[in-house]
């Protein structure tokens, strides 16, 4: 196998309410060099601890479970595993590392002394090699001892002064008792949450330092934040070679016309009390949306436009009204590339004529264009349909006569069947396979018992059951030799 181009294997790509398991998690690998892109999948059966001995970094995409799940177990490995000289390294934002920290607190505070003689307090420093993706903002909150057992949050620049409040206010939530920033843009003149409004690239709020991680042997891994809009504290990630450039998008709600009007749109305050009264406060309780006026810059939307140019990437996906992912009846409304594009994060059950990922698939990214790696093979996907339903994965080729119809309705495609909604209007006929480690397979029929099987030597058999027992017979691999009428 080639050590050129960048190598993804996919640990886990499927929501997290799947049934199917495996949440979010992948393999990046440059040369010799191997990170960890969240760890949301089991990865002590995936890649094991040998393996994950090896592993230059964990990269952390934000802190829903889905993509941290073993985190803790990752952090208390590489402390007590005795062959570890290092603490586990963790690239992330500093608001991620924040989230991490509070998260992974009852599993990380406490601890036995290595003589295992007394309970001892820990830091999340002890188990944590913290190296920043991204920028340090300009302005935070932080709280300040005032005597007599009294504290007060405030807002300070990098220099440690106070930032009055005709510049900066916290917002402390009445849903959940959280501070958030409010912030007058100088160019706007209107008030906006700056961790929302800025790209990592705005020297309003962030310093000019990107803090793009620089890899001795060349390749470089860079934050991203613009196109990313998930709710939560959220980064995207931009591997780059000399030849290649890899971009994870994040999990985001990718919509250009929804990401115009985020820029676009200036909004009314809600005030609940004077103009005057507001333009004093250095602390406000409520929802901080009452006060936002504008929630992207322009900045902002014109980098998230330009944040995949000349790069594949690795995008999530959902089926409809999902909120914080990419709806598929909507992708004709980003500026992604289906050339370029894998799509990732699906549901359980999901007909695209877009590249799919899957656990354990892995594809190999070279210049501008990516193909699936099978053993020593590098395979293209050609196929005009991919599929996704009860933890099997299937392609379709099309052709006239073919035994399965592919349906489009309100902008989602479904094959007919046990649809739960209307198939809608016909677009094609297609063969379906099914593929097997990467190998393409006639699709058996419903309700046969007959199941194919992997063997240890890469071959596939079709396993029949019977009265007297199982048989399998070696089943030869289609790929390759198939194609669109």
């Amino acid at each position: 196998m080639t050590t050129e181009g960048i190598y993804v294997r996919v640990l886990g790509d499927y929501g997290p309410f799947s049934s199917m398991g495996k949440s979010i998690g992948y393999q990046v690998s440059i040369g010799a060099s191997s990170f960890l892109v969240d760890c949301g999948s089991p990865l002590f059966q995936q890649i094991g601890g040998h393996g994950l001995k090896t592993i230059k970094g964990l990269i952390i995409t934000h802190c829903h479970d889905d993509h941290k799940r073993w985190f803790t177990d990752l952090s208390l490995f590489s402390r007590y595993t005795p062959d570890i000289p290092h603490k586990l390294p963790v690239f992330t934002s500093e608001a991620i590392n924040e989230g991490l920290q509070i998260s992974s607190g009852p599993a990380l505070n406490t601890s036995l002394s290595f003589d295992s003689r007394t309970a001892v307090d820990l830091d999340y420093a002890d188990y944590i090699d913290f190296r920043q993706l991204g920028p340090r903002a300009r302005y935070r909150i932080v709280r300040r001892d005032t005597g007599a057992g009294r504290t007060q949050l405030l807002v300070e620049d990098a220099a440690g002064a106070t930032v009055g409040p005709e510049l900066a206010k916290i917002v402390i939530s009445t849903k959940n008792g959280a501070p958030r920033l409010l912030f007058k843009d100088p160019e706007y003149g209107e008030w906006v949450e700056p961790e929302l409004f800025y790209p990592f690239s705005s020297p309003v709020f962030y310093e000019e330092n990107r803090n793009i991680y620089h890899d001795p042997s060349g390749y470089t891994i860079e934050a991203i934040n613009a196109p990313v809009w998930h709710g939560v504290p959220s980064i995207g990630l931009r591997f780059t070679t000399a030849t290649e450039s890899l971009v994870f998008s994040g999990d985001t709600a990718h919509d250009i016309e929804l990401w115009q009007a985020l820029h676009t749109e200036k909004r009314p305050q809600r005030l609940a009390g004077t103009r005057e009264e507001f333009e004093a406060a250095s602390v406000l309780y409520g929802d901080i949306n009452d006060y936002i006026e504008r929630v992207w810059s322009r900045e902002r939307y014109q980098e998230a436009l330009a944040a995949f140019e000349d790069a594949v990437v690795i995008h999530d996906i959902a089926l409809r009204r999902s909120v914080v992912h990419t709806d598929y009846n909507r992708l004709e409304h980003t500026v992604l590339q289906k050339e370029r594009t894998i799509l990732t994060h699906s549901p359980d059950k999901i007909t695209s004529e877009w590249p799919l990922s899957k656990a354990e698939k892995t594809f190999l990214i070279s210049g501008t264009s990516f193909c699936e790696v099978v053993g020593e093979q590098q395979l293209p996907l050609d196929a005009v349909i991919y599929h996704k339903q009860g933890g099997k994965y299937f392609v379709g080729y099309r052709n006239p006569d073919g035994g399965t119809t592919v349906y489009e309705h309100d902008g989602v495609l479904n094959l007919g069947g046990e649809w739960d909604r209307e198939k809608g209007r016909e677009l094609f006929k297609v063969d379906l396979y099914e593929d097997v480690g990467g190998k393409y397979l006639p699709k058996l029929a419903e309700g046969d018992a007959s199941y194919y099987a992997e063997r240890p030597d890469g071959r596939v058999e079709l396993v029949s059951c019977g009265e007297d027992g199982s048989r399998g017979t070696i089943v030869e691999d289609l790929r390759g030799g198939l194609f669109n009428r």
